[in-house]
């Protein structure tokens, strides 16, 4: 048991960690925030097809994201709460490999677009950023995430022990 802790905090902190690096890095390239965002982190949102630990490396990783990068205060809050929710609904269609980018473009393109909107009051429609913010998250997750996906999946059973390479489709 305390062995399968270990694993599971040191893939969470791993997978924050990436996506801190990750979004530092689209940030410096004006991809990070605005209306107009591809964050390569993003792309992580399909981890936890794999392992659950994703969840709250996922969920950290997306909150010290958007408090380094200068975000507002509700955005920190409901920005990483999308990413929660993206990374939970992954979780939960696991068996389903071809929809895991589904959950987190979804609660991406419901929120983010709410945040830009109210909090930003950034020039644009809310459908404006719907779309923008939907054409970053599938390229994103959608995109990038199932190549990820796909890469993964061929030593998932290393990577990631709780599965048996069986479970992994």
């Amino acid at each position: 048991m305390k062995n399968k802790n270990v694993t599971f905090l040191t893939q969470a902190g791993v997978i924050a960690a990436l996506y801190v690096v990750l979004t530092l890095l689209a940030n410096t390239l004006g991809l990070a925030n605005y209306a107009i965002q591809v964050r390569f982190s993003e792309a992580l949102t399909i981890l936890p097809y794999f392992t659950p630990a994703a969840i709250p490396g996922l969920f950290v990783g997306c909150l010290l994201s958007n408090i380094i990068t200068g975000c507002a205060l509700m955005d920190v809050i409901f920005g990483s709460f999308a990413t929660l929710i993206g990374a939970f609904g992954t979780y939960q269609l696991r068996k389903h490999k071809w929809l895991a980018p589904i959950p987190p473009i979804m609660a991406n393109i419901i929120i983010v677009p709410l945040i830009l909107t109210y909090v930003y009051q950034f020039e644009g429609s809310f459908l404006y950023f719907v779309i923008t913010v939907g054409i970053g998250e599938f390229i994103s997750c959608g995109i990038l995430g199932m190549i990820l996906l796909n890469v993964l999946n061929k030593n998932a059973y290393i990577l990631f022990r709780q599965f048996q390479e069986a479970d992994i489709k």
